[in-house]
């Protein structure tokens, strides 16, 4: 096998599908891919079709780029907002302690003013972090009836929570 006759006639194959995936032209990611051929050319076994294994290396070497960029730029992300969210104002007023807990006897009440049925769902939903299915089974109910209850409950939570609701937004 001529190894460099074959990288010729799969050259712009081969640069063709990194940049469908990446988005880019980049030759690194070519090298890659010729290096790993190469490499790997004991593995190719000569009845196969020497494009499909090329092209196939070039798809995983051009996914694990951006799997690997995708990390890089999730690790080196330090917008003025992300900074911000991670720095916590370590002083809560009193005003600020006072305003919490009025809010939460509001949310307390409004959840316990709710009917039974809806209360119920809620409790072992959102609160205690049930999954619907997990609910249905415990209450002895099927699935649709857990997901409608929900909604219900959580409708009538906003209508009488909704003052809450625009102050947040305010």
């Amino acid at each position: 096998m001529d190894f460099k006759e074959l990288i010729k006639k799969n050259q712009n194959n081969v640069k063709g599908i990194i940049k469908l995936i990446t988005k880019e032209a980049n030759e690194d990611l070519e090298q890659e891919v010729y290096i790993k051929a190469w490499k790997n050319s004991d593995k190719y076994i000569e009845q196969g079709n020497f494009k499909s294994w090329i092209n196939t290396i070039a798809k995983n070497v051009s996914k694990d780029y951006l799997k690997s960029a995708y990390k890089k730029n999730l690790n080196n992300s330090t917008s003025d907002e992300a900074v911000l969210n991670t720095i916590k104002d370590k002083k809560e007023t009193p005003e600020l302690k006072l305003i919490k807990n009025e809010r939460q006897t509001q949310i307390i009440n409004a959840i316990n003013s709710l009917k039974p049925k809806f209360k119920e769902v809620i409790m072992l939903c959102e609160i205690q972090g049930y999954s619907y299915e997990d609910c249905a089974r415990r209450l002895k109910c099927p699935l649709g009836t857990v997901k409608s209850r929900i909604y219900n409950a959580k409708k009538e939570l906003a209508e009488k929570l909704e003052h809450l609701i625009k102050e947040r937004i305010n």
